[in-house]
């Protein structure tokens, strides 16, 4: 049996996971976990909850660490991020997507989590379990705090995402970005640069240490393509690049490309946009 661990039925990272438990063979349960995120906690319910099947999670952030924490706890090797398994022998990616590894899992069990957009999404419909976790004293909630979007559309949920890098060139430059976002109701992104110069919050970053996405469309506004941006945008459906840098790195990954100033190009983009709304 394999043991899929979702952070929620719905969650698209988690029905990728559920593909990659299916191709494994094995009859597939599926389990969600109700309470604080207590990633000790967690594990230890999962670890109960499997017995001694594989045990399958998404490669978020949660599941990954979740995943390391069920290891740690059954002493057993965990391969993250996995594409493709082929018995013992698996691929999974490594530094941000630059690299595949081929590898050979030495292990009585498997503990592995899929890697983002390398598996579609299963079409559901299996019954989802929930796991109760006993915390203990380990973990005390204090309070909630929702995240303040001001009405805005987030960037994990956006089905368009606008974002700007570098070439923007300053806080205020981002109102241009805001403006089309606006119209075509995107989220406003950023590279993580844009974030160590403290135009936007660190909660705006796209990259491999910022927010993963999968909209339908990416708009790239400035940003050169750095290898940890792309493997935070790199489950688009479409991108279109804008850059006045005919070699920059991230037409390579565009579907569509744009070469000229974005400070000309987005403001003409939001104008024909009014234009069409009437």
């Amino acid at each position: 049996m394999t043991l899929v661990f979702m952070e929620a039925p719905d969650d698209e990272l988690s029905r990728q996971a559920l593909t990659l438990a299916e191709s494994l063979g094995a009859e597939v349960r599926a389990v969600s976990v109700d309470g604080p995120y207590a990633p000790s906690a967690w594990a230890a319910a999962i670890v109960d909850a499997a017995g001694d099947a594989d045990i399958v999670g998404p490669g978020s952030d949660r599941g990954n660490e979740v995943l390391a924490h069920v290891a740690a706890q059954l002493d057993l090797p965990f391969a993250a991020n996995v594409t493709e398994v082929r018995g013992d022998e698996l691929t999974r990616i490594r530094w941000g997507g630059t690299l595949l590894e081929e590898a050979r899992l030495h292990s009585p069990r498997k503990l592995l989590t899929a890697a983002p957009f390398a598996f579609a999404p299963s079409d559901g419909g299996r019954e989802v379990a929930t796991l109760s976790p006993s915390f203990g004293d380990a973990v005390r909630v204090v309070d909630h705090v929702s995240p303040e979007t001001g009405g805005k559309v987030s960037l994990a949920d956006a089905k368009v995402v606008v974002s700007g890098g570098r070439g923007v060139g300053s806080a205020e430059g981002f109102a241009i970005l805001e403006e089309l976002a606006q119209l075509l109701d995107a989220a406003v992104g950023c590279s993580r640069v844009v974030t160590s110069a403290g135009w936007r919050p660190h909660t705006d970053q796209v990259g491999q240490t910022g927010t993963k996405v999968s909209p339908d469309l990416y708009i790239a506004c400035g940003i050169s393509g750095a290898t940890q941006h792309i493997a935070g945008c790199k489950g688009a459906k479409k991108l279109l690049a804008i850059n006045a840098d005919r070699e920059a790195t991230i037409f390579a990954h565009a579907d569509y490309a744009v070469i000229g100033d974005l400070h000309e190009i987005v403001p003409a983009i939001t104008a024909e946009l009014r234009k069409a709304k009437g």
